[in-house]
């Protein structure tokens, strides 16, 4: 099949994805890959394919096809497809959690000669990274690469690419608990999507309105928290979008879990556990278990948290996620401390104050722990965060964990 073909083909499938026609417009381009001798158009199919299996959470197939895709472009022997293809192998990696290989092909991305892509692509790998970084819990190297994605999107007008920063950074400060900017970030995203998103994909508002759900939970606005979830849910359910259902579910039972309605937050998480662990996604397992040890807790059924708890830390530190673990020993303390087991109690105390200082989530000014409640935090251009109170009492103008870092033992 010549190159002429091979476009018509590649446009055909796209014009079924774009229709929701999702298994007719793979079945288009798997055949397509089997019939066709043109490298480049094969490339481009191969691009479809992933971005197509990452949209229905099929991470493994993405991960295949990205595998292939990197081969083809050593076959094209350009640099601007090498670019791409590295691209996809670090977002499939980054689905399936696993982080170290996401930040390392991110890192090949960035290392490869400058190309034409490059200034396209670029926020995109910083992205990815930051996503990976966050999926690691280092908050500092997270901050730093969307900021970076930020700058390419400005300086590119990607408003597309701000947009899912926008997203990320939305997540980003959900879990370092400055609610205000956790709802911000998606709401300009939402902004975004209104002013400039008449061409773009659905996923665009829905990805928009499930970060401010969350965000609006935290803030324990349950009512704009509903609203925003069922809106995602109904656009990801519209699109075939799997891995959005199960973060919608998941968002669901957390906001029936903060209204007390433990009843109907169980079999909420149960589905959201059933397309998580279908699709791979570990960390959604987690945080998963997370919510549902916290309501056994609620129910006063200790043992059963527990079991909750166990089985959330294996993947927790299968993955690599430092918060994670840090909730679920500071959760297991708790019970121990209720149960007056002294000896399991300390265990978790002390691996707790370990995570804390892993992740560095403490101020540098004041020394109190970062993320243990709702603050105001403002990040100095290095990316260190700090509480904006501390900042505006001590008036500084270098950030005194740079200083820290940079002093050098002395000797008498």
């Amino acid at each position: 099949m010549g190159q002429d073909q091979t476009k018509q083909q590649i446009e055909k499938g796209l014009q079924l994805y774009q229709s929701n026609q999702t298994e007719k417009a793979l079945q288009v381009w798997t055949k397509l890959l089997e019939k066709s001798s043109d490298l480049v158009g094969r490339f481009r199919v191969l691009g479809c394919l992933v971005t197509a299996h990452a949209e229905m959470g099929r991470y493994k197939e993405m991960l295949k096809f990205a595998v292939v895709q990197i081969d083809t472009a050593r076959e094209l022997e350009d640099a601007d497809f090498l670019l791409e293809s590295y691209l996809n192998l670090a977002r499939s990696n980054e689905k399936l959690c696993e982080f170290h290989k996401t930040i390392s092909y991110c890192k090949t991305c960035l290392g490869l000669p400058g190309t034409r892509a490059g200034a396209q692509l670029g926020g995109q790998v910083s992205l990815s990274m930051g996503n990976a970084f966050l999926g690691l819990s280092l908050f500092q190297k997270a901050l730093e690469s969307f900021e970076k994605a930020l700058r390419y999107a400005h300086n590119n007008d990607d408003t597309m690419l701000e947009c899912r920063v926008c997203c990320s950074l939305g997540s980003f400060y959900a879990q370092v608990k400055d609610y205000e900017k956790a709802l911000f970030f998606p709401c300009k995203a939402a902004e975004l999507v209104n002013d400039y998103g008449k061409g773009w994909s659905l996923k665009y508002r829905a990805m928009s309105q499930y970060h401010m759900a969350v965000a609006y939970r935290l803030l324990g606005h349950l009512g704009s928290a509903m609203e925003c979830c069922e809106e995602s849910m109904k656009i990801a359910l519209q699109h075939g979008d799997r891995p959005l259902q199960a973060l919608c579910l998941l968002c669901f039972a957390d906001i029936h879990r903060s209204r007390g309605d433990l009843e109907t937050a169980f079999p909420r998480y149960d589905s959201a556990m059933s397309i998580m662990t279908e699709i791979g996604n570990r960390l959604g397992q987690v945080q998963v278990l997370l919510g549902v040890a916290k309501c056994w807790v609620a129910r006063k059924a200790p043992d059963k948290a527990l079991d909750a708890i166990e089985r959330a830390q294996d993947l927790a530190e299968e993955v690599g996620n430092k918060l994670s673990q840090l909730k679920l020993h500071c959760l297991s303390e708790g019970i121990y401390r209720g149960k007056g087991l002294q000896r399991e109690l300390r265990a978790h105390v002390v691996r707790f104050h370990e995570c804390v200082e892993e992740t560095e989530l403490y101020c540098g000014l004041c020394g109190e722990s970062i993320g243990e409640r709702n603050s105001r935090l403002q990040a100095l251009p290095c990316s260190h965060i700090f509480h904006l109170r501390c900042l505006q009492n001590n008036g500084t103008r270098s950030c005194p964990n740079c200083r820290r870092s940079s002093m050098k033992p002395g000797f008498v």
